[in-house]
């Protein structure tokens, strides 16, 4: 193999590979964007409110519309329990007064079942992830622009060959 035909092959490699790693992180960004939970997000506190009534619906078989079966948190968020019913609400460890808030730190990535008196099904479940970092990002795009460029690399010569000057000869020769 000549050093002509090594340069081609090479610098088809490094195309396709730059393609590969904008294509990857374009995927990677749509896919976390169309996520409903957003983990790519520096940890804040979210409030979870117990609207006024919400003992006497629970007690006639109804759930608070206002309220989730299952809510997505970053590793680090704080939620905070502000009960705005004329009873006090649990959730988990929390004890929310009448009138009165609770709150606790998500320091343990998983997904808890959590006992709740505000809910017909008796819990809420919580789902604790690790923020989506860049650090993050930049990982899942060095894994997965490599194989993907060289799958693409392989059908780029399958589709497209590289012709060699001998044979570009034979085929203008027999073409002539």
């Amino acid at each position: 193999m000549n050093a002509q035909l090594a340069f081609q092959y090479v610098a088809r490699f490094f195309i396709i590979l730059a393609l590969s790693v904008a294509a990857v992180w374009l995927i990677s960004e749509v896919g976390i964007r169309l996520q409903d939970e957003n983990a790519a997000r520096a940890p804040t506190t979210i409030e979870l409110v117990i609207p006024e009534g919400t003992a006497a619906r629970v007690a006639a078989g109804e759930d608070a519309p206002e309220i989730p079966a299952e809510m997505s948190f970053v590793l680090g968020d704080t939620l905070v329990l502000r009960n705005e019913d004329t009873v006090p609400h649990t959730l988990g460890p929390l004890y929310a007064p009448a009138k009165g808030s609770a709150s606790m730190r998500l320091n343990q990535a998983d997904h808890f079942a959590l006992a709740c008196s505000f809910s017909t099904t008796q819990y809420l479940g919580l789902n604790v992830r690790p923020p989506t970092t860049l650090s993050t990002r930049l990982l899942g795009i060095a894994f997965a622009a490599p194989p993907t460029a060289a799958i693409l690399f392989v059908y780029s010569l399958i589709v497209f060959p590289i012709r060699t000057a001998t044979s570009a000869n034979a085929v203008v020769g027999k073409s002539g």
